[in-house]
């Protein structure tokens, strides 16, 4: 999972730990790369916003675009979150690979039924 806000870490690890899944968090997007390259996940939950890094701005497009490097991820199914509202936001995820797109607050059992479809 791959969050700067800590609540919405904490609270979405709890739930889906609490329905049996491990959890890996990264609060940026340099953090997210090595975490990935490292853990090699199952799946990544991605928000889009993120406050600018020194030496790097990533944004989740960017952090997405580089999961989809066939190096790097391009088979790791991503479930975008964001606190935007925006259709087009939604459409460039989904054009960028994203299987989903949830608006926080974060329907958990939607987000739980997504992430069996993706993964089982």
């Amino acid at each position: 999972m791959v969050d700067d806000d800590p609540v919405v870490v904490s609270a979405l690890t709890l739930k889906l730990r609490s329905d049996g899944y491990t959890v890996i968090s990264a609060s940026d997007g340099s953090d997210a790369v090595v975490q990935v390259r490292r853990e090699k996940p199952d799946l990544v939950i991605l928000d889009i916003n993120f406050p600018p890094e020194v030496g790097m701005n990533w944004d989740g497009f960017k952090i997405l675009e580089w999961f989809r490097r066939p190096a790097e991820g391009a088979k790791t199914p991503v479930i975008i979150i964001t606190g935007d509202d925006s259709a087009k936001n939604k459409q460039r995820a989904t054009n960028v690979g994203a299987i989903a797109f949830f608006q926080k607050p974060i329907d958990t059992e939607e987000l739980l039924e997504t992430i069996h479809k993706a993964i089982g």
